[in-house]
């Protein structure tokens, strides 16, 4: 299956951000003829604030429903060219709170993933800018995981990549492939993310997909950085395909021929004592 990172510099304009997201998707199905994209975190909001996000929430239907305009987007683009859509992650209004929400949807348009990030950024970076994404969000309780063309996708997003118990518990579920999209800020991104991806992948013998926010964006008055980097790590870690600086995409074909290789030469899953 080939599979494209979408990386995007997104705003709070939320319009702006899907025709963004639409401009990039087509270029890559005409480029690369991917069977899957994948967007990145809250693509269709980053920055302008409480009210930008408030305002870019949508609330999701039920099965069959009809959703937002990021809903009906993603729909559109999966169903249009015949596709599977990872959406990366869009606002969810909840009960009281926001959820940070990845959607998925198959070739026909019909929703067949959804999952609400887990572990919430709440952090202070080196730069001393402090986030706290638990003051608008509340995290979600649960893993998913998807099957797609024969193929067992996991989800998660962002910050759940610094903890390990969780990528342990999808490739327990079944995953052969591992969805991360993200908006890493560009102070622990040149620091951390290879290499946190790369860790991940190296330790559940998965792919691992991870499309990315780059470039800078408004937040409060200050204005604030995402590394970027989109890249897919196949399951030995090695960096297979990976976006510079910019807008963009990468692609990569998953081949599972290398997953099992790699899980019967060294079948940790099978060694492990502890966990």
């Amino acid at each position: 299956m080939r599979v494209s990172v979408i990386q995007m510099n997104q705003g709070s304009d939320k319009a702006a951000n899907l025709a963004q997201a639409r401009h990039l998707v087509a270029a890559v199905l005409q480029a690369d003829r991917p069977r899957m994209v994948s967007l990145p975190e809250t693509w269709t909001n980053l920055g302008g604030g409480r009210d930008a996000r408030v305002a870019a929430a949508e609330t999701l239907p039920e099965p069959g429903g009809t959703g937002g305009p990021a809903y009906e987007a993603m729909r559109e683009m999966a169903r249009g060219a015949g596709i599977f859509v990872h959406g990366g992650s869009i606002v969810e209004q909840g009960a009281e709170k926001l959820h940070n929400t990845t959607l998925v949807f198959d070739p026909e348009g019909r929703e067949v993933a959804r999952y609400r990030k887990i572990h919430l950024f709440d952090i202070t970076g080196p730069d001393g800018t402090g986030y706290r994404e638990s003051a608008l969000y509340e995290g979600g309780a649960e893993i998913v995981t998807f099957e797609a063309d024969g193929t067992r996708f996991g989800c998660s997003i962002c910050y759940d990549i610094r903890f390990p118990e969780m990528y342990l518990a999808l490739r327990r579920a079944g995953a052969e492939a591992i969805f991360v999209p993200s908006n890493f800020t560009l102070m622990t991104g040149k620091d951390h993310w290879e290499v946190l991806l790369r860790a991940r992948a190296i330790e559940t013998q998965c792919w691992f997909i991870a499309a990315a926010s780059w470039g800078s964006y408004e937040e409060r008055g200050a204005t604030r950085q995402v590394y970027g980097h989109s890249l897919i790590a196949d399951p030995w870690g090695q960096v297979v395909a990976c976006c510079s600086d910019g807008t963009g995409w990468a692609t990569a074909r998953l081949d599972r021929a290398v997953t099992e290789r790699v899980r019967r030469d060294m079948p940790v899953l099978e060694h492990r004592k502890l966990a």
